[in-house]
């Protein structure tokens, strides 16, 4: 008897292995992060190779015997559902994209949580995105990634409690990750309502909100701060 398996999945890892398999390390929103052999994908007629590039959504057939007592998967079917090819053409979204794949992959390894699965499906669709600039994007990931680890920005009240007010100023600690209100903080309404609007909503919808170009610098230290990476 053997296991088999139809999935969704992200590629966040291939490894050459042998004279021509390939062992991937695969990210789904059912099964977390699967370890899978790709057997003669390096092949040049390999019907496999095809259905497992990386910055991809991949529809992955699998199998596994009841006589393995590994995690090993073998991949028996491939194909590509969505591949975000702009992705490949802007060198600073390509390694920004290569950075959100390597802090997601290090972070499900120890927290199983679907929610990775579609962090990452929705990172690629807005680095693919002409209308969406990058700092719009990194902003938006790390202030979800930080929640899916624990570390969710409050934007609510500031380090005695009090609600973040429009008209006030403030200051952010990035070590207890709290607004600190001052007369002449760096920080006003402005910039945290971008926040609100990164936390809460896709990427798409801050694209489409005017004039908050000078506010990007900030909205990004403050949500790799809240990452902390």
């Amino acid at each position: 008897m053997s296991q088999n398996l139809r999935v969704a999945a992200i590629i966040l890892r291939r490894t050459n292995y042998g004279e021509a398999d390939r062992i991937l390390t695969v990210l789904t929103r059912e099964q977390g992060i699967l370890s899978v052999i790709a057997r003669g994908a390096r092949k040049e007629k390999s019907r496999l190779a095809g259905g497992i590039e990386l910055f991809a959504i991949c529809d992955l057939a699998l199998v596994k015997s009841d006589k393995n007592t590994g995690e090993m998967w073998t991949l028996t079917g491939a194909k590509m559902n969505t591949f975000f090819a702009q992705i490949m053409t802007d060198y600073d979204k390509l390694q920004f994209g290569y950075e959100a794949i390597k802090q997601v992959a290090k972070a499900a390894e120890q927290i199983n949580a679907p929610e990775f699965y579609d962090l990452l499906r929705e990172t690629f669709a807005a680095l693919n995105d002409a209308n969406i600039t990058l700092k719009i994007t990194e902003s938006w990931f790390y202030l979800q990634f930080a929640g899916l680890l624990g570390n969710e920005l409050n934007l609510a009240t500031d380090q005695n409690g009090m609600k973040l007010v429009e008209e006030a100023r403030y200051d952010f600690d990035a070590r207890e990750q709290i607004f600190i209100f001052r007369e002449t903080g760096r920080y006003d309404s402005r910039t945290i309502k971008l926040l609100r609007v990164l936390l809460s909503n896709r990427p798409t919808v801050t694209a489409n909100v005017a004039n908050v170009e000078d506010l990007l610098d900030d909205c990004l230290w403050i949500a790799k701060s809240a990452a902390k990476v």
